[in-house]
């Protein structure tokens, strides 16, 4: 059984496509075929995939800072249809910027003996960082392939990448 897992962060029409409400920009779409590459190899080696979708309420406190955006229920909050989830494939909802913050997360990487995360998806300054963090701290080892995340911000974009290797320990590839 394999010990790693590809979670894969954000990767919704509210941040993907033109009309989402906080669409990344045409960056969005240009790491759709990398993260698609990589989940291929990913799921033949026998890694575990795992989907981390934003799934807000519609009176979030996040919207104080950004646009109301996935909300639960609706389009936005959906998984882009080229990276559909496969059979066998974990989807993990969220409401704030790390993947671990209020999920089963842990516990399911826990259960599965995972000790290897690969983080692709958006945004890098955001909620890739902030997972990052969270998962350094609990002695996971974190990759970070640069031609699978992006951000709507692309010197935040520069600075999280460089954060997460030199502060966070992270492998950026």
């Amino acid at each position: 059984m394999s010990q790693k897992a590809v979670l894969v962060i954000d990767m919704l029409e509210d941040f993907i496509r033109e009309t989402g409400t906080l669409y990344v920009g045409e960056q969005g779409k240009e790491i759709i075929d990398d993260i698609k590459e990589l989940l291929d190899r990913e799921r033949s080696s026998g890694s575990f995939i795992i989907y981390i979708c934003d799934n807000h309420l519609m009176d979030d406190a996040e919207f104080e800072m950004f646009p109301c955006h996935c909300v639960k229920g609706t389009k936005g909050a959906e998984i882009i249809e080229e990276l559909a989830p496969q059979e066998g494939d974990y989807i993990i909802k969220k409401r704030r910027y790390s993947a671990f913050a209020g999920t089963d997360l842990e516990i399911t990487l826990r259960e599965k003996g995972i000790e290897e995360l690969i983080l692709v998806g958006v945004c890098t300054n955001i909620c890739v960082l902030y997972t990052a963090a969270d998962a350094r701290n609990l002695h996971y080892k974190v990759i970070v392939p640069k031609n699978c995340v992006t951000s709507f911000d692309l010197e935040a974009h520069k600075f999280a990448l460089k954060e997460m290797k030199n502060t966070l320990g992270v492998e950026v590839i």
